[in-house]
């Protein structure tokens, strides 16, 4: 009699249907519950005589995954066909919408944040928009520093009261170091990555913005010597363990003694070719230690404590890594141009 109801409840979940979840449900419930039609087989399955138990078991078990894989087959049937219409967007295009890239841009400057947070330094960031004392005065530029001047500056208003408080915008990222060393007591190793700009003309090699890359270390007893084996280790990691470095006297304000740095040409490995001028050598950022006054103009006793910084262009690193020759082609989102670094992401 028992075997008689198995099969009759077995042919009934083989040909189970719902139209929707209210109906589906349902059927769970029927079935499947504590309560029931395979549960309350459990009560007749107590009186079965213990030689026909395994025999009658196998076939409650098979009932029970049966009608589990049919519940299973109509929602997924269930899920498929219940496809919402007012959630389609009939007006997109039907062909294929192709996936975007990372910007090289972006792709440099994530791969140089990489490179120095894994040698300790941590990211700082602050306003593109600005004022003359973060930019300038903190940094020890001269009150009539040429790069106050109309001709390199945006300014976004003047104050003819005190120049301090002229609002312009970033011509370098300097200003948040500024910024850091007011608010940070020593130790300080933060990089500044950013957004800069300055009143240029367009052209091949140049652009009213740009993009830069900045840092900073201050603590008791730094070298010089410090800054090279960073730099040294940056460059390695960078463009490949072969690079060389060199460093050339230099002058900025912010930095006491100043240098500009090359690397050894990676295209024709310091031979020298058309890319580094026949020298074998390219330059790609300035550095130095920071200058005492700047240390003092932002609050940091520069008898206990010393610091370098450098500051390092993406578009140029970008430059030597790919070889763009037109800096116009970064700001331009032409996509023939940025499908060229889809293997670069």
């Amino acid at each position: 009699m028992l075997v008689e109801k198995i099969e009759q409840l077995l042919k009934e979940v083989k040909g189970l249907h719902a139209s929707n979840n209210e109906e589906l449900e349902t059927l769970r419930v029927k079935y499947l519950s504590k309560k029931g039609e395979i549960a309350a087989l459990m009560n007749d399955f107590r009186s079965v005589a213990a030689e026909q138990k395994k025999a009658v078991g196998m076939k409650i078990n098979e009932l029970k995954q049966t009608a589990l894989d049919r519940i299973n087959s109509i929602r997924e049937e269930l899920q498929q066909a219940n496809v919402n219409t007012d959630e389609l967007d009939l007006s997109r295009t039907a062909y294929q919408v192709n996936l975007g890239t990372r910007h090289p841009i972006s792709i440099v400057t994530n791969e140089i944040i990489d490179i120095f947070s894994r040698m300790g330094f941590t990211l700082a960031d602050g306003p593109e928009v600005e004022d003359d004392l973060h930019v300038f005065t903190k940094m020890n530029f001269a009150a009539d520093h040429p790069a106050r001047d109309m001709q390199d500056t945006f300014f976004v208003e003047t104050n003819p009261d005190d120049v301090a408080k002229n609002i312009i915008l970033r011509s370098h990222t300097s200003s948040v170091q500024a910024r850091v060393m007011e608010t940070t007591q020593p130790p300080i190793r933060v990089i500044c990555p950013g957004r800069v700009y300055r009143n240029e003309a367009i052209t091949a090699r140049a652009h009213c913005f740009f993009h830069q890359i900045e840092g900073l270390y201050i603590d008791k007893n730094v070298s010089f010597t410090d800054l090279k084996q960073v730099l040294l280790t940056f460059a390695q990691e960078l463009f490949g363990a072969d690079t060389k470095i060199r460093l050339r006297p230099s002058f900025f304000p912010f930095t006491e003694p100043s240098a500009e740095m090359d690397i050894s040409c990676h295209i024709c490995g310091g031979s020298g070719c058309g890319f580094c001028k026949h020298t074998g050598w390219v330059e790609i950022l300035g550095c130095g230690m920071v200058d005492p006054n700047v240390l003092e103009l932002c609050g940091i006793d520069s008898k206990v404590y010393s610091g370098y910084a450098f500051g390092v262009g993406v578009e140029r690193i970008t430059n030597l890594k790919y070889r763009v020759s037109d800096l116009r082609m970064f700001s331009e989102n032409d996509i023939r141009f940025l499908r060229e670094f889809e293997a670069a992401n």
